[in-house]
């Protein structure tokens, strides 16, 4: 809805994976997830305090199982504003399928904007700010984001393109999984996802490059990649050959509708 040049969103459902679920991001005072997406349903109820937020991700979820398990109940709820997120954990599987994946999303978002929805999504960042591993993946990475654009070119999905802004692929606004925004991390993602909405919300501290940090030395580096391996690889690894994910037993945390979270957000530093 318009209100004279602002866009009123009443009902905003968010579907996907980890990264919208919140994990790696500092809980809420009652210890459950707050996310991104909390963030960005906070911080747009200022200008709508009748804002009603749902939350159907679930981490470790695929792209197969998020428009198998999450697309017709967020359907069902009628939502005018939906951010559809998903394929990160297809795309870091050894039998990621590009065309597979991109036509999961592009059929997801063609089903909310026909039923009336405003979309919005994301592009990865460099995963080469990551480690010497996340250089490994800076191909494949990069085809899934044109993918992702070229999707939403043609369906009018709003897209939050994090790949050229230096600092998302910034190491310090990532869990030391590599894989999660920290709790800087989430509050930037949720001004940028802000900027495609309500672009007089946002505080555009949330590009801004964090300062210079010394180089490391070679030893140093290699003692990083060591830890990473073994504390968090190696761990997905034995899930993965166990047929196990993280998202195992688990629910969503706002089926439905309910006011938005209170709460301070933690703005970028």
């Amino acid at each position: 809805m318009n209100e004279g040049n602002r866009e009123t969103f009443r009902r905003f459902v968010a579907i996907g994976d980890s990264q919208t679920e919140g994990v790696g991001d500092a809980p809420h005072p009652d210890g459950s997830d707050r996310g991104w997406a909390d963030r960005f349903a906070t911080s747009l109820a200022k200008s709508n305090p009748d804002l009603l937020y749902a939350n159907l991700a679930i981490r470790g979820r695929t792209a197969g199982q998020v428009i198998e398990g999450q697309l017709e109940p967020a359907l069902a709820l009628e939502p005018d504003l939906v951010s559809v997120i998903a394929g990160m954990n297809d795309l870091i599987r050894p039998g990621f399928d590009l065309d597979e994946v991109i036509g999961i999303l592009d059929t997801m978002e063609r089903a909310f904007i026909e039923a009336g929805a405003v979309v919005i999504t994301i592009t990865y960042p460099d995963p080469d700010g990551l480690g010497p591993l996340g250089g490994l993946m800076e191909d494949r990475v990069r085809a899934f984001n044109q993918g992702i654009r070229d999707s939403a070119r043609s369906n009018g999905t709003r897209v939050l393109d994090l790949e050229p802004i230096k600092a998302t692929a910034d190491s310090r606004i990532w869990r030391p999984d590599r894989l999660h925004l920290n709790p800087d991390g989430h509050e930037r993602m949720a001004q940028g996802m802000l900027s495609l909405v309500a672009p007089e919300l946002v505080d555009e501290r949330w590009r801004t490059p964090l300062p210079p940090v010394p180089v490391k030395s070679g030893g140093e580096a290699f003692m990083d990649e060591a830890e990473w391996f073994f504390r968090y690889l190696a761990p997905w690894i034995g899930r993965r050959i166990a047929g196990r994910s993280s998202g195992d037993g688990r629910v969503a945390k706002r089926p439905t509708y309910a006011p938005v979270p209170d709460g301070e957000t933690i703005a970028p530093e």
